[in-house]
């Protein structure tokens, strides 16, 4: 129970990855952290790309970074949807602000590039979106897991260990 007292935002929108939504909130439940569910006020329950679905805890506009340790995004296609909501986009840029932890994989770097957080940061995602990160200002690295000061990220949901124990030991430090 290394996480206890810790509370998580997962972001969650349709068609998110399965693997990587339900994967880091187990992870993350079984070492004593609070995860929330946060959707972006669409639905209370979105169904991923397998078929597997979420009910949703909170709506975006009902939160505030303040109350939170870490915000990670799935990836799959939720991404696309999500980074359309200026209050994600405002979450994101609170996160950022007070120097709490972010965390995505795959396609979720597209959330971050539409909050404008990304110059400077050295990632990595899936490759499909390799052009949109460099163009955002943010250096690509092709690794399972960068750590870069409060962002980590990872490529796809082959890299979820890797991305897990980065997320866990950042939280637990």
């Amino acid at each position: 129970m290394k996480l206890k007292g810790k509370r998580a935002i997962m972001l969650a929108e349709e068609n998110y990855d399965d693997l990587e939504l339900w994967y880091p909130v187990l992870r993350l439940r079984e070492d004593g952290c609070e995860v929330v569910i946060v959707g972006s006020g669409s639905s209370k329950l979105y169904t991923g790309k397998y078929k597997t679905t979420v009910n949703i805890d909170k709506n975006v506009d009902e939160i505030s970074a303040k109350e939170f340790d870490v915000l990670l995004v799935p990836g799959g296609w939720a991404p696309d949807k999500l980074r359309r909501y200026e209050s994600v986009k405002r979450l994101v840029r609170d996160f950022m602000a007070q120097g709490k932890l972010i965390a995505t994989i795959c396609h979720g770097g597209w959330v971050f590039i539409s909050a404008g957080i990304l110059k400077g940061f050295r990632m990595t995602c899936v490759n499909a979106i390799i052009d949109d990160i460099k163009n955002a200002g943010a250096e690509y690295v092709d690794k399972e897991v960068v750590v870069d000061r409060n962002l980590i990220t990872s490529r796809t949901p082959k890299d979820l260990p890797a991305f897990m124990r980065e997320i866990i030991k950042y939280l637990s430090n």
